[in-house]
């Protein structure tokens, strides 16, 4: 049988052969690890589609060995997703205070003070929790160094990755928060395709005007950060809104039925994430993928518990308890050390059920751990086959 063909003018522009894009997951399960890493992206380049590494989590030493290990698996157009919310974008201060590199985390970085810095409310709230779950709650030991000791004064969190990026001239870039404009003119005058993540089109305004290239809208279906619009209405408003600008989608793909249906909607390519979670290549515990593999279609839930931001994850009872208890989420980096502690004593007591367990709504579709290049022929193959029968004009499809 003939070699399929799926083409967009976003294949052309970044030199891949399907409209498929991988994920930049950085650490969306218990392991705190980056799910994204070298085998996983350098398997979807290969496949014929866009890996991206999720490079938020590395220092800028580590992303750039990351980065030639994608090198040395394929030959392929790849690209490394990083965050460019207000807090990465911190400079370090001149006296080189670590606390102030990023100010929503200063709890986390000094644990001797932590129970000082939330009010009563809250500590009393997370004791009633870890009784309800059965946890003995034992204080996380320090972290080795502190967060973003890599950062010199200043620098910014991101800045210090986005030099990486640009000395190793990769070829695309994704923003999965926050606007691309501090480095949209380097990124641009190195050749790099800028991609920005938005949920609502507010956010697509912004980001099309702060230098995106393609403006990648992602419905609420999205395992992980989210927002609250769906897909199907998202879409085509912010299409609408940031044209002549072109968008791809994101959020419930996990099917070359969903694929043909955002391409023959106009996107110009999916963003994929939660098919390639239970991928042999994806860089996460087997629990967490079993879950995935196990979860029903109703089986996620968002919460501001792990992280302080809407996150779709694999529901669990540490997540119940929390939305139970009436708290509010604290910023991004104040919640995370709010449940260090008694995140910390769940590891320690082999409850890794759980811990966070980024996925999409799409869960309840996936059945099978399979290497990703399986995953990704699926889903163009069923694409392919559906499109050549309609026949889209702006979709050249064939087998």
């Amino acid at each position: 049988m003939a070699k399929p063909t799926l083409k967009t003018e976003f294949c052309e522009r970044v030199g891949i052969e399907y409209p498929l894009i991988l994920a930049g997951m950085g650490p969306v399960a218990g392991a705190g690890d980056p799910v994204a890493t070298a085998p996983l992206c350098a398997a979807v380049s290969n496949a014929g589609g866009l890996g991206m590494l999720g490079g938020v989590a590395f220092s800028p030493d580590q992303l750039r060995e990351e980065i030639r290990k994608v090198r040395a698996l394929t030959d392929k157009p790849f690209g490394v997703d990083l965050l460019l919310a207000p807090n990465f974008l911190w400079e370090r201060p001149a006296d080189g205070d670590s606390a102030a590199v990023m100010p929503e985390v200063a709890a986390s970085e000094a644990p001797e003070a932590a129970e000082e810095a939330f009010p009563r409310e809250y500590r009393e709230g997370m004791a009633r929790i870890a009784e309800e779950l059965g946890i003995t709650v034992e204080k996380a030991p320090p972290v080795d160094g502190a967060m973003g000791s890599w950062i010199p004064p200043g620098k910014s969190w991101a800045g210090c990755q986005m030099e990486v990026l640009l000395e190793e001239k990769v070829p695309v870039f994704a923003s999965g928060l926050g606007t691309p404009e501090p480095f949209a003119e380097a990124l641009h005058e190195n050749g790099t395709t800028i991609l920005s993540l938005v949920g609502n089109v507010r956010g697509a305004h912004r980001v099309a005007a702060g230098g995106a290239d393609y403006v990648v809208a992602q419905g609420t279906e999205a395992g992980g950060h989210t927002g609250r619009m769906g897909t199907l209405a998202l879409l085509p408003q912010v299409m609408d809104a940031v044209a002549p600008t072109p968008v791809i989608a994101a959020g419930g793909i996990a099917s070359g039925r969903s694929l043909a249906g955002v391409l023959a909607m106009g996107a110009e390519a999916a963003w994929c994430g939660t098919a390639f979670l239970v991928s042999e290549e994806a860089n996460q515990p087997d629990l967490q993928k079993q879950r995935i593999l196990d979860a029903a279609a109703e089986d996620t839930a968002v919460t501001r518990l792990y992280s302080g931001k809407t996150m779709r994850n694999i529901t669990n009872p540490f997540i119940e308890a929390w939305e139970r208890s009436g708290l509010q989420a604290l910023p991004m980096g104040q919640q995370a050390a709010l449940i260090a502690d008694l995140e910390y004593s769940i590891r320690v007591a082999g409850r890794e059920d759980l811990l966070m367990n980024a996925a999409g709504q799409t869960a309840g579709m996936l059945k099978q751990l399979r290497p990703a290049a399986e995953i990704f022929a699926e889903i163009i193959d069923e694409a392919v086959d559906f499109l050549a029968r309609r026949n889209p004009s702006r979709i050249r499809a064939s087998v």
